[in-house]
């Protein structure tokens, strides 16, 4: 009997900017800190963290604004400055007053002899790192003309930046670019991570994400709600060990659906990423003319072009759509398909095309235990919006298409998002080499291998999603990124699934 629990440990949460401004004052006091503390202890770290990944460099550049993490930033000047490095701060309007815990920050800066200045070429030029304190989370609206040119000199000045808590010019809780944001080297973030850095133009923005809590997490996390989870491979304990008394059976029979004449590389590597992850059988329903090439050289696959019903009712679990086209035959294959899983429901994921058949099918039935994997351009089919409109709020496309469509979703992109209608991970791994060809056939191919097995399908999503991208990363520190097949990362996968 296949022992199908897989232990995981707690996922890291992810909250909106308006949740950690609503609660860290309370989360602060909770702790025994006011504010004030809170923005010392903020400003500290970014300096550490700046030492940490840059550490032979002397001249600072710190840019301000006029919110709090303009606070942080006049903190990790003054910071930086007895620590006795050289030290600018510049401000798109210098002289304008600020009151609070900012304003106490700024008083602290001058009173040890610091200046404020217009930023202008020779700052930017003589600066070894810039610290970016520009603009925070309360930001709404697309940016001023003003920030956005000073947005535009720090990302052609090709200095290494540090942004505190997150990229200016960025929506942290969806991830969207407000006409123009900083390209960070790395990003500090405090208190909770922000939702938006971890998908989409956010993921890019924000460079390498290191986290602080400031000492206050464990209080603001019993405040604030979350409804969405960082995903990383180490929270997965793995598979249970495999009983000595079974046979290829017990590991679940796999039917995938797919290989229309002329891409049949698509359904065979789904059937191989399959078979990698430890399905015991795998069967490939295939156009007439796609048969041979799916079975040279891969001779573990059954593959077949007849009796549809026939492996439907062998199957345990389905995947349709890798190179299944959208001509006559595969919309009769689409329908027969999903007319049998209705009668019969089974664990089925709808991947690739016949994602885009779906879009177009008028007389949709939801199906228990289904999986959707579209990626940017599929989502936008799904639900009748544009592209620009998906990645500017992932997250919250992703549930509506797990909503419209009773069905986990898997959003494909930079910062993979996994969504059930009631709760949402992102994936921490992955690399732009895994934009390539017949990546998402192999995704799809260990999602119906986790799911045949007996993983539920969250479950199964969120450790796939995790073995596929880290599979791409580890690939990617070897060989590089560029030139990565996605057949190459079968060796690794099959590793991945045995830890």
């Amino acid at each position: 009997m296949l022992q199908k629990k897989l232990a995981v440990s707690l996922t890291q949460k992810l909250y909106r900017g308006d949740q950690v401004r609503l609660y860290e004052q309370e989360a602060a006091k909770t702790m025994g800190i006011d504010l004030y503390a809170l923005m010392q202890r903020a400003g500290a770290s970014v300096y550490q963290q700046c030492v940490t990944l840059f550490p032979n460099v002397d001249n600072y550049l710190v840019l301000v604004g006029s919110g709090h993490n303009a606070g942080d930033g006049y903190v990790a000047a003054l910071t930086a400055y007895h620590a006795g490095k050289n030290v600018s701060v510049c401000a798109i309007q210098p002289d304008r007053e600020v009151d609070g815990d900012v304003g106490k920050a700024k008083a602290a800066w001058i009173a040890a002899g610091g200046e404020i200045e217009k930023l202008d070429e020779k700052h930017l030029n003589k600066a070894d790192i810039i610290i970016d304190a520009l603009l925070g989370t309360g930001i709404v609206g697309t940016i001023r003309t003003e920030f956005a040119q000073v947005i535009s000199s720090l990302n052609e000045s090709e200095k290494p930046i540090v942004s505190v808590d997150i990229p200016s010019g960025l929506d942290c809780s969806t991830g969207a670019s407000l006409g123009k944001c900083v390209q960070a080297t790395a990003t500090i973030t405090f208190i909770g991570i922000k939702i938006g850095l971890t998908t989409g133009a956010g993921k890019q923005a924000c460079g390498k994400l290191i986290f602080d809590d400031l000492g206050v997490g464990k209080a603001f996390a019993d405040l604030a709600r979350s409804d969405a989870s960082a995903l990383d491979l180490k929270h997965f304990r793995g598979l249970a060990p495999r009983p000595v008394h079974s046979h290829k059976g017990t590991y679940g029979r796999l039917l995938c659906i797919g290989g229309n004449k002329g891409m049949s590389g698509a359904i065979r590597l789904t059937g191989e990423a399959a078979l990698r992850t430890g399905t015991g059988l795998v069967k490939v329903y295939a156009h007439p003319e796609s048969i041979k090439q799916i079975c040279t050289g891969r001779p573990e696959l059954m593959v077949s072009s007849h009796g549809l019903k026939e492996a439907l009712s062998w199957a345990t679990c389905i995947v349709i759509g890798p190179g299944l086209g959208q001509d006559e035959w595969a919309k009769q294959t689409f329908d027969d398909v999903l007319e049998y899983c209705q009668h019969d429901p089974k664990p089925i994921v709808i991947d690739a095309d016949a994602l885009n058949l779906k879009a177009v099918n008028t007389t949709f039935v939801a199906l228990p235990e289904c999986v959707i994997t579209p990626h940017v351009g599929e989502a936008a089919r799904l639900l009748n919006v544009s592209i620009e409109d998906i990645e500017s709020n992932r997250f919250n496309f992703a549930r509506q298409c797990a909503q419209r469509y009773d069905a986990t979703t898997v959003l494909k992109g930079a910062g993979t998002i996994i969504d059930n209608q009631t709760h949402s991970w992102v994936c921490r791994h992955g690399n732009p080499g895994m934009a390539t060809a017949g990546m998402g056939d192999v995704l799809a191919g260990i999602l119906g291998s986790l799911m045949s097995q007996g993983l539920k399908k969250d479950m199964a999503c969120q450790y796939g999603v995790s073995i596929h991208a880290k599979a791409g990363d580890i690939v990617a520190k070897k060989y590089g990124q560029r030139g990565m097949l996605a057949s190459d990362l079968f060796d690794t996968v099959r590793v991945l699934i045995n830890e």
